[in-house]
């Protein structure tokens, strides 16, 4: 009998980065995270044959975080909050009107804005999970440990992240459920291994998420930096 799961699955994989593996572990990280991250821990990157590599299902889910904020209309919206003093000169200089010229680092920071704010999100959090964990993860498994708390995190944030870009009272409203959907996946996935009391688990989860925030802030000027210098540098 020919075998007619693997082509589809193998066309799933190729079209939106998701296989089997995907499948399985997005739906384990909403159901049992606890154990996904035992896994990955325990028995290695693909948590024993069971699992997708959790920085590979992280790239893939920041894919559809890429493309949802094409869809709404791309970061551009980040420059909203610069002062106008600050922006003209720029214009000038590059020699566009200012529609043009915003367009084009609306473009370079929609490029860069999901992967790059990825990074300092990991950074952040890999060595305090390092330093939580009972055992002596190594850098390697500490990022291993990243990752997977962002994935079920982003996991958790994908139905509602398409109302987080943007600005004014809704996107804030669904930004801070985003936060708090940060500290339930930590609460979730991390008991037993990233704390054992409820009270230490909330103080740690708290202590995480305003590390990640603060390198948001980081990464947050870093790409308005790269969408302005890519709209002045582009003809």
């Amino acid at each position: 009998m020919a075998d007619t799961e693997k082509p589809a699955q193998a066309l799933a994989d190729d079209v939106l980065g998701f296989g089997a593996s995907e499948l399985v572990t997005v739906r384990d990280l909403v159901l049992r995270p606890g154990a996904v991250l035992q896994a990955w821990m325990e028995q290695g990157a693909h948590g024993g044959g069971a699992y997708a590599r959790p920085l590979r299902l992280y790239l893939a889910l920041n894919a559809i975080l890429m493309l949802l904020l094409f869809l709404r209309g791309g970061a551009g919206y980040m420059l909203e909050g610069l002062p106008a003093g600050f922006i003209d000169p720029l214009v000038a200089n590059a020699g566009k009107s200012r529609d043009a010229f915003i367009a084009d680092a609306d473009g370079w920071m929609t490029l860069v804005m999901v992967p790059l704010l990825s990074l300092f999100y990991a950074l952040a959090a890999a060595p305090l999970l390092r330093l939580w964990d009972r055992a002596d993860l190594g850098w390697r498994r500490g990022f291993r440990a990243a990752f997977g708390w962002l994935c079920a995190w982003t996991v958790l944030m994908l139905p509602i992240a398409w109302w987080g870009y943007g600005t004014g009272p809704l996107a804030g409203l669904v930004s801070l459920a985003i936060i708090i959907l940060g500290l339930v996946a930590f609460l979730r996935m991390g008991r037993g291994r990233w704390f054992r009391s409820w009270l230490a688990g909330v103080g740690k989860a708290l202590l995480l998420m305003l590390c990640v925030q603060i390198a948001a802030v980081f990464g947050g000027t870093l790409v308005i930096g790269i969408g302005l210098l890519g709209a002045a540098a582009t003809p």
